[in-house]
């Protein structure tokens, strides 16, 4: 049963506790509220201020799991903290480690910092998670695509589209490092989980990943550079850092130019563009 007079106790508590440049937000001389201020919340929990505000008075319906997890990652709870936040809905957790998609307050503050930089914050399937508005101008929103097409790698052997933003003469490596990739974790996570799910969907419709599955290989690596090119502002040479969450194995990709470079110039570009519709 939900526990309304704690959910809501526990709600006012992190918000209270939050400060707007912890996620991101401008904090701005005139500001007299404790912590966040409840319409900031609601925007971070993807809700309206009125559904937010009526669970802080403890009213309304019980929240579906769906709103509790965007409840737990707009208030950047850790997983302690996001397990607690089920309970007091009424809703069993969800998984920890690989199969969560609730991303670490670590690697948000780190993301929601990178306000000048494309990168983005994705699942070792490569369900991109969260992006930063210039990763979202350089590659297009990611996070639209639902069931299986939400993996990248998936997307790569069934979508032709996937590939318009790399040169036609990176795509047989690629397709080899996508589909070292997934060899490599079916065989870490074992038969009937996710990975494996995911490559049978996938072998069944790409003959080319089924002649790279015959070919076992594995650590397949992706250049240090990766190449992208912009329908818009044209080719940029990136050079691609990664930083892993352990706990959840996640991964922070963040792309850099080479300043003075061309790409760098070209980056710079696209930041003024803006997120314009990729096609």
């Amino acid at each position: 049963m939900i526990d309304r007079a704690g959910l809501a106790e526990f709600l006012r508590s992190r918000r209270h506790a939050m400060q707007p440049q912890d996620v991101g937000l401008p904090r701005g001389q005139r500001r007299r509220t404790e912590g966040l201020r409840r319409e900031e919340v609601a925007a971070l929990c993807h809700m309206s201020t009125d559904y937010y505000a009526r669970l802080e008075r403890e009213r309304g319906p019980r929240p579906s799991e769906q709103m509790v997890a965007s409840i737990a990652q707009g208030l950047h709870l850790s997983l302690d903290e996001r397990d607690h936040l089920f309970l007091l809905a009424g809703h069993r957790p969800p998984p920890r480690g690989a199969l969560s998609e609730h991303v670490s307050p670590g690697l948000l503050r780190i993301l929601d910092r990178l306000t000048d930089t494309p990168a983005e914050i994705v699942t070792e399937l490569g369900e991109t998670l969260r992006q930063t508005p210039l990763c979202v101008a350089l590659t297009g929103d990611a996070t639209v695509h639902g069931g299986p097409a939400r993996s990248i790698g998936y997307r790569w052997f069934t979508d032709p589209s996937a590939r318009a933003l790399h040169a036609p003469e990176d795509h047989d490596h690629l397709s080899r490092v996508y589909a070292s990739h997934l060899r490599r974790l079916v065989t870490l996570r074992g038969p009937g989980s996710r990975a494996a799910q995911l490559a049978e969907l996938a072998l069944a419709r790409s003959e080319e990943l089924r002649q790279l599955w015959d070919a076992h290989e594995v650590g397949v690596r992706v250049d240090d550079v990766k190449r992208f090119v912009h329908p818009q502002v044209g080719v940029l040479e990136l050079h691609c850092q990664t930083l892993v969450d352990p706990q959840q194995q996640h991964l922070l990709l963040v792309y850099t130019a080479v300043p003075g470079s061309e790409s760098y110039e070209r980056l710079e570009l696209l930041s003024v563009v803006g997120a314009q519709p990729l096609g």
